[in-house]
Parts: C-alpha cells; sequence; structure tokens
C-alpha cells in the first residue's frame, strides 16, 4: 500500500474511532432516528413547573455524534432528583444518517437551540432556562449566547470537556493539510467535525472579540484525561463570571475521559449541581461519587 494512501486510512481509522469513542453502546444498538428521540425516564416533562427552589428549567445540549436520550442517561434523573425541571433535544442531524446526531453545521444547530430554548420557555413560564452541554453542546450554545440573542433567556451555561477553542485531536488534525481535499470533504461530511478542529473559520468568529457575553454564568469542567477535545486546557474560558474547573483538582482519583465526565461521573454530576445553584453549593470531592 501506497504511503499516501496508509496515512488516510489511518487518519480514517482515527476519525471512526473517535466517533464510535463518543456515543455510549446503547446508541450503536439503536435501529433508527426514532430511538434518539425516544421517551426518556421522566424528563422532558412539559408539564413540569419550576420550584422556587429551583426557578429554571434546565437544557441539556448532548455532543457530537450523541443524541438527546443516551447522552443524558445519568445527569438527567440526576438533576431530575434534585427538584428541577429537565429538558433535552436532538440537533444537527443529518440526512439519511440515523442515531447520531450533532453532525451538521453549528451555526444552524445553534438556531435549533434557540428554536428549542422558546419551547421550554413558553411551555414552562420561566424568564430563563440554564443550559448543560457535553463536548460540542457546551460550546455550540456560545453561538447563540452571543449571535441569537441567547444572553437574554440564559441565566448560565455549564460545559463539560467543552470544545470552546476547538481540538487538536492529539495532533493528528495537523494531518490533514498533507491531503489535498481531505478538508473538504470533512466540511461536506461533517461539518461540525470540520467546525471543531483548532483554528476553523467558525471557532475563530466565535472567539473573536472574547469568550463570553455578559449576563451569563459559565462553568467549565475539564479532565486531564480528555483524549477527544486535546489540548484539555483548550476547554476553558477567559472573561468574567467564568468558573473552569479541572475535574482532578476536586478528585485527584478521578480518571474519568471525555465520554465518562458526561456519562457516568457523580463528582462532575456535583459540580454541575453546584454550578446550577451556586447559593447552596457544597463542596465537591471524591466522596461526591457516592452522594
Amino acid at each position: 500500500m501506497l504511503p499516501v494512501a496508509r496515512a488516510l486510512r489511518h487518519l480514517a481509522a482515527l476519525l471512526l474511532a473517535v466517533a464510535v469513542a463518543t456515543v455510549p453502546a446503547a446508541a450503536a444498538h439503536a435501529s433508527d432516528a426514532s430511538a434518539a428521540s425516544a421517551p426518556s425516564s421522566g424528563w422532558n416533562d412539559y408539564d413540569c413547573k419550576p420550584s422556587a427552589a429551583h426557578p429554571r428549567p434546565v437544557v441539556l445540549v448532548h455532543g457530537t455524534f450523541g443524541n438527546s436520550v443516551d447522552n443524558w442517561l445519568s445527569l438527567a434523573p440526576y438533576l431530575q432528583d434534585r427538584g428541577y425541571c429537565v429538558y433535552s433535544f436532538d440537533y444537527g442531524r443529518l440526512p439519511g444518517v440515523p442515531v447520531f446526531c450533532g453532525l451538521g453545521p453549528i451555526e444552524k444547530s445553534a438556531q435549533e437551540l434557540s428554536a428549542f430554548v422558546d419551547k421550554v420557555l413558553a411551555a414552562t413560564g420561566a424568564a430563563e432556562v440554564d443550559i448543560v452541554g457535553h463536548s460540542q453542546g457546551g460550546m455550540m450554545p456560545r453561538y447563540y449566547l452571543k449571535f441569537l440573542g441567547g444572553a437574554a433567556k440564559v441565566n448560565a451555561l455549564v460545559g463539560i470537556a467543552p470544545s470552546n477553542h476547538g481540538t487538536t485531536l492529539l495532533g493528528l488534525t495537523e494531518l490533514l493539510k498533507y491531503f489535498p481535499g481531505a478538508s473538504d470533504l470533512l466540511d461536506t461530511a461533517t461539518p461540525a467535525i470540520a467546525d471543531q478542529i483548532a483554528g476553523s473559520d467558525f471557532l475563530t468568529k466565535l472567539n473573536a472579540g472574547g469568550d463570553t457575553v455578559p449576563g451569563v454564568h459559565y462553568t467549565v469542567i475539564a479532565t486531564r484525561y480528555d483524549e477527544v477535545v486535546t489540548p484539555w486546557r483548550s476547554q476553558f474560558l477567559s472573561g468574567p463570571d467564568v468558573h473552569n474547573v479541572l475535574l482532578q483538582d476536586l478528585c485527584p482519583a478521578d480518571v474519568s475521559e471525555h465520554l465518562a465526565i458526561a456519562l457516568s461521573d457523580r463528582i462532575a454530576h456535583h459540580e454541575v449541581a453546584n454550578a446550577l445553584d451556586p447559593a447552596h453549593a457544597t463542596p465537591t470531592t471524591c466522596a461526591s461519587a457516592v452522594s
């Protein structure tokens, strides 16, 4: 096999591996797109009315290759059990691609988020929502806040391993420039992945003039073992009203990587709860894994 063809095969294998690694096994066994929007276990209840203790509904935004159910099988019930009205939705679907969402152009996905927030506000009667997102879902809402008027409707944005400044995939995205047409193919086939490569036109626009907008509280929760959004420090935001958290500073024994930090890590869940209700925050430690 020619060296170029071999390298392309390795790059394709890498992208496929990342795709598979960023969704739970349950999604891989779903048969069609309806599975991604199947009724979840108690959340997405449009009769839920926010309480005085938790007056803002929580909108959960899945990551690339994720969906509204599988991404939140742990965190949604965790928040619901603590008295929140919790909602999730699918965005960024591509024609002919079942189950796996978050693949379309991120600017369009932000418009889908805008419409969903309006739907939740209308149903609950709340003035604002809080947003919690994983990976792309922690970064994409920033476009909504900055360019689509979302700052007036959002109190807090909590990003779990968010791709705020893109990713180098451990430096492997640098290989794209050695293969003419590879970047164009990525733009066409999976626009959201292309948008999340460090230095993309989308990220340049998003981060120009500062990472944050006034009036929104920002929290970023990262893990040093993230193998998808790299380097992990690129997830952190700069600006006023920003709280950047490294999971291992809270619990050195926590070895969660990019997927587990959102799907199953109750230490990260506890820190999400703190970010949503800072007035009643309690210390996040290794013991939070069983709290």
